[in-house]
């Protein structure tokens, strides 16, 4: 006997391990074809088409490859019955984070073994400032650069660096050292006072943290000065 076009269309009088959330639940993701999962990301087909024949004409509409469907905007796949924008805004994120994974997984963070290391990491934000900046190298455990972030901006002779800020900065990244770093405009290598002064609270705060304080650079054109090579840390 022909079953109705309605009774096939119905999402909910599938076997359990046959709905898309359900089977994910049941089997794992891995289990689940791309149609499957963009019709989890939309929710809900049509009158006529239930969530995965609609996911389906996505594909389609993506020749069947996930590369191609990322290529599509928004108003792209509001062409296709069935996607308003609320649900064509879902499938472009869910793909474009998608896209930053593998660009996250395929870059190897850069390792901080040493002060060539770090100066390297940041000599093209500093070497040819005519103005101060602080910046600061989260790290991981691996001595992995987590992240790069700029503290402070300055004037010709200075800028001000809130310990406070750069540990902030370190907690919510779950960062376990940094390497902090500006410039002297001036071409003087040698730390000031108040650089000396500075790196001795991040070192102490960095303890009490428990956050390394790896190394403090002072970076003048091509040149740098290392409070950790020169017996400071």
């Amino acid at each position: 006997m022909k079953v109705s076009e309605s009774k096939s269309l119905n999402i909910k009088e599938w076997s359990p391990e046959d709905r898309p959330r359900e089977k994910l639940l049941l089997k794992g993701t891995s289990s689940l074809s791309d149609a499957e999962l963009i019709a989890i990301l939309i929710g809900s087909g049509t009158a006529n088409a239930s969530a995965v024949e609609v996911a389906k004409k996505i594909l389609a509409a993506g020749q069947n490859n996930l590369h191609e469907l990322a290529k599509l905007g928004v108003k792209d796949l509001m062409k296709i019955k069935g996607i308003g924008e609320a649900k064509a805004i879902t499938i472009v994120a869910a793909l474009e984070l998608g896209r930053r994974r593998r660009e996250v997984d395929a870059t190897e963070k850069p390792k901080i073994g040493s002060s060539k290391d770090a100066y390297e990491m940041l000599r093209g934000e500093l070497i040819d400032l005519p103005h101060e900046e602080f910046w600061v190298l989260l790290l991981n455990r691996a001595n992995r650069v987590i992240k790069k972030r700029r503290i402070s901006e300055g004037g010709v002779s200075g800028t001000v660096a809130d310990p406070k800020l750069i540990y902030k900065m370190a907690l919510e990244d779950l960062a376990s050292a940094v390497v902090v770093a500006h410039n002297h405009p001036s071409g003087n290598l040698q730390p000031s006072q108040n650089d000396i002064d500075l790196t001795k609270k991040l070192k102490e705060a960095g303890k009490f943290l428990e956050v390394q304080l790896l190394d403090h650079l002072i970076v003048a054109g091509t040149k740098y000065f290392s409070f950790a090579d020169e017996g400071f840390l």
